[in-house]
């Protein structure tokens, strides 16, 4: 049965979602980097941790994790600072 929506490895990365770490504060480095990235389909692609192992045991009932997909968190200052950058519905 295919799916009602499959990422697509070939878009591309076309414009950062707000702001980014360094500017909010929440990276020291290059290699701790979270980020909100729009991709040349519309698709959004996130960087943050994977905590699926954490929090599979713990998701609400109605929320599942397909054995290709992760759970990651980011900074919520992260996702405020990015809601000027995404369209209403």
């Amino acid at each position: 049965m295919a799916r009602a929506w499959e990422a697509d490895p070939s878009a591309s990365f076309t414009k950062r979602l707000g702001k980014s770490a360094a500017e909010l504060g929440n990276s020291k480095d290059e290699e701790d980097c979270p980020d909100i990235w729009q991709l040349s389909n519309g698709d959004v692609a996130v960087i943050g941790r994977d905590l699926s192992d954490q929090y599979g045991s713990r998701l609400p009932e109605d929320v599942r994790l397909g054995p290709d997909e992760r759970l990651v968190v980011i900074p919520g200052n992260m996702l405020s600072a990015a809601k000027a950058d995404i369209p209403d519905a």
